[in-house]
């Protein structure tokens, strides 16, 4: 069975994929922007909102090949966090089907290790596993508060992602639970220069989950890169700093120059 899609709007094709515990209503924010310029497909990862009944993949390939089957034949994808590490390995796998890539604080590697410090303490993301056995309701609600911690309007975004966290439904606490597996395990580091599309990736330079050095990293790392940090966001500035975010993903779409690797 495949995935739902909401599709609206008209103009070039938009894959939007938002994060871990959340659903696509996510991106209401910046949606009056996105809906006259783009034909929109919005879509809830598998255990999360429209698609709770749809279980959450083992590996983030098998993930790339669910969205990939219900995605246009080519479209420019915007991924946030675990949405973006799904866009990219869909991009690797059918690089013809992306042919534009805007990745918002993600990362090819959410965990830390001796060879990557830009990331999450192995044991805090254990500490998340073992909670949403207890309560996977405040278990989200806790990572939200994570996401917006050290941005300048904190306390109102997480107003709002409180507010909305359970519009679509409630996600599927096993499917929260392979979401965190996915996070803990994928490592898409030797697959990012094949990457060869245009790809945006946009950091806040207070993220304590995806430190802006990934993004920079992920720039470096393919042919036509380019990374924008945007000062006093954290780990959602189109929600904390729509205006910053949507003047960066205008100028990669090609309404104006774009300075590479701007941090």
């Amino acid at each position: 069975m495949q995935l739902n899609v909401l599709r609206e709007g008209n103009g070039p094709d938009l894959v939007l994929l938002h994060g871990w515990g959340l659903h696509s209503g996510i991106w209401k924010s910046i949606y009056p922007k996105l809906i006259h310029r783009f034909s929109l497909h919005l879509i809830d990862l598998p255990g999360h909102g429209y698609n709770h009944s749809h279980g959450m993949p083992d590996t983030l390939d098998e993930l790339g090949e669910l969205l990939l089957a219900v995605a246009p034949a080519t479209a420019h994808w915007l991924g946030w966090s675990l949405g973006g590490m799904a866009a990219m390995t869909a991009a690797y796998q059918n690089p013809e089907r992306v042919n534009r890539l805007t990745l918002v604080t993600s990362t090819p590697k959410f965990l830390q290790a001796g060879d990557w410090s830009s990331g999450v303490r192995p044991s805090a993301l254990a500490e998340f596993l073992d909670a949403l056995q207890d309560d996977y309701r405040a278990t989200v609600q806790q990572f939200m508060a994570l996401q917006v911690h050290g941005d300048e309007l904190a306390r109102d975004v997480l107003r709002e992602l409180r507010k909305h966290l359970f519009d679509h439904g409630d996600p599927s606490p096993q499917s929260l639970a392979g979401g965190l597996r996915l996070l803990r395990d994928s490592d898409l580091r030797a697959r990012i220069p094949e990457l060869a599309m245009p790809v945006l990736s946009v950091t806040g330079s207070r993220d304590r989950l995806v430190p802006p050095a990934s993004g920079s990293w992920l720039a470096r790392h393919v042919t036509q890169g380019w990374h924008v940090n945007i000062q006093r966001a954290a780990h959602a500035p189109f929600l904390s700093h729509p205006a910053e975010f949507m003047d960066a993903f205008d100028q990669f779409c090609g309404t104006r120059e774009l300075e590479r690797n701007v941090s």
